[in-house]
């Protein structure tokens, strides 16, 4: 068996540069100059014996060995990192700061209730948290860009422990001038042919949007899609169409207002679930469980009857 003439670090840098068509913009990212960067990579692959990359004038193109090497490399990385986090949690408990990923349609209406009181509980940790969609922060979780996401169901993945932690109901939104306003509740059949308003695709609250459209007989309005929920909302106040928002959004940002309308739609019940995700590999497992339970409680003192607990 050969000896392992490579470093962690030679791993981590070929990963980063696997994302990018140039070392420069690799070399960029690391915050190291180019020529270090392509002597590491070159130190890799004399100690592997194979090269990763195809150089060209246009910059760097993975070979099949590195395409190869890239999940088994990460492998490594995620493994070696939850090394040194079990050597941290058996000799400190949970401490550090924790890269939590959420999805923009959640974060903004839930966190700032949250996070102080996970502050006074978890006094050693911290949380850098970032807001993506549900794809990218499936993909981070497996690369090892988060340490835990915060995301509505579905999503899966065999190397996950996912669970499910809440229901959040889904309200028709419209504005007080809309016809069917007037009625505090609407029958199914009055959503037929409706233009309802809609996030852009890559969301995954579109994608549950659809389905409702699908269901009722309405249409989505493809001429114009928000960027946010904030988008969706100020352009269900100017009357271009009405819209589906989840009810920590209506809790934040709608509630107290007179300009629009929030109605439920007799005999349904519409809900997203949200789940808290980390990977099976993860030392940290068992307080990543007890944060899922106490975002949980949270949830249900700060929101009541906005949150349904799974």
């Amino acid at each position: 068996m050969k000896d392992l003439n490579f470093s962690l670090k030679q791993l981590r840098f070929f990963l980063v540069s696997s994302r990018h068509t140039s070392l420069r913009q690799a070399a960029r990212e690391l915050k190291i100059t180019q020529p270090s960067l392509s002597a590491q990579l070159k130190n890799l692959e004399e100690a592997l014996g194979a090269d990763l990359f195809e150089r060209t004038r246009g910059g760097v193109v993975l070979t099949p060995m590195g395409r190869v090497m890239i999940e088994e490399a990460r492998k490594a990385v995620n493994a070696a990192d939850a090394i040194m986090e079990a050597a941290n949690f058996a000799t400190q408990g949970p401490a550090g700061t924790f890269k939590l990923g959420v999805t923009p349609s959640l974060g903004p209406y839930s966190l700032p209730w949250i996070l102080p009181s996970m502050r006074k509980e978890f006094k050693m940790v911290k949380f850098f948290v970032r807001e993506a969609t549900t794809n990218e922060l499936v993909e981070g979780l497996r690369s090892g860009t988060y340490d835990v996401i915060i995301s509505p169901l579905p999503f899966s993945d065999p190397s996950f422990t996912v669970v499910p932690m809440f229901r959040e109901p889904v309200c028709l939104v419209m504005h007080v001038d809309h016809p069917l306003a007037k009625q505090g509740t609407i029958r199914p059949d009055q959503l037929e042919g409706l233009e309802i308003l809609a996030l852009e695709e890559h969301h995954l609250f579109f994608k549950q949007v659809e389905e409702l459209c699908r269901k009722f007989n309405a249409r989505v309005l493809r001429d114009y899609e928000g960027t946010s929920l904030d988008a969706i909302r100020q352009m269900a106040y100017m009357e271009m169409g009405v819209t589906f928002l989840p009810a920590l959004y209506i809790r934040s940002e709608i509630r107290g207002r007179n300009e629009l309308s929030v109605m439920s739609i007799e005999g349904e019940s519409i809900y997203r679930v949200h789940a808290m995700a980390w990977r099976n590999t993860s030392p940290l497992r068992g307080f990543f469980r007890n944060l899922s339970t106490f975002f949980q409680k949270t949830c249900k003192e700060q929101f009541g009857e906005d949150v349904i607990l799974q």
